[in-house]
């Protein structure tokens, strides 16, 4: 089923917001009474479970080797029976068209969640997780992944539908994202006819 991308700044609540959304979509399964719904999985993907280090953005070919084995953890559990929410740094546009297209290859239903918190505040929350030691990224590589977020736009068809999520907002809008994924509105991109 569907490729769900939850972009945002670094410690901007991504990982919590992902969190609420897999929440939400197991009890929509768990009480569905249709079979089709019935048997769709779910899959979380993020850095840290892929056992990719927050310093791998620190410098471009560790940061490229990164988000190609990011790519390739979602090709390998996307299909039309397996609801993915990829929770990473989805902040270069480019990569988010690839995941764009790979969502299209498999006739699946994608959208973008970003998570708008604004920087200053996301910049306190990192420094509180790394004096707790909880996470958190280096000052350093948290400024330069400030400074090149492309800001997801809804009018490029590879960031649509789009859906913000401001940062004093209790909840994603978990009922509109499945009726806009999993639902009747699910709007699937055709694959290009071969040539």
């Amino acid at each position: 089923m569907p490729l769900i991308l939850i972009a945002g700044y670094p410690s901007s609540g991504k990982t919590h917001r992902s969190k609420q959304l897999l929440d939400f979509f197991a009890q929509k399964i768990s009480e569905s009474d249709d079979p089709k719904t019935k048997r769709l999985k779910l899959h979380h993907i993020d850095d840290q479970g892929l056992g990719l280090s927050r310093d791998v953005y620190g410098a471009a070919r560790p940061e490229k080797d990164a988000r190609a084995t990011f790519s390739s953890a979602i090709k390998r559990v996307l299909n039309r029976d397996t609801v993915v929410v990829a929770d990473g740094m989805n902040y270069i546009k480019g990569f988010r068209y690839q995941l764009y297209c790979e969502a299209k290859a498999v006739q699946t239903p994608n959208c973008i969640v970003h998570v708008g918190t604004q920087p200053d505040q996301c910049r306190e929350l990192n420094t509180r997780a790394l004096e707790a030691g909880t996470g958190g990224y280096a000052p350093e590589i948290f400024e330069n992944l400030v400074f090149r977020f492309e800001e997801p736009n809804g009018m490029n068809r590879w960031d649509a539908p789009l859906f913000a999520v401001p940062w004093d907002d209790a909840t994603p809008p978990c009922e509109l994202i499945w009726d806009t994924m999993v639902g009747g509105k699910a709007k699937v991109a055709k694959p290009n006819a071969a040539t």
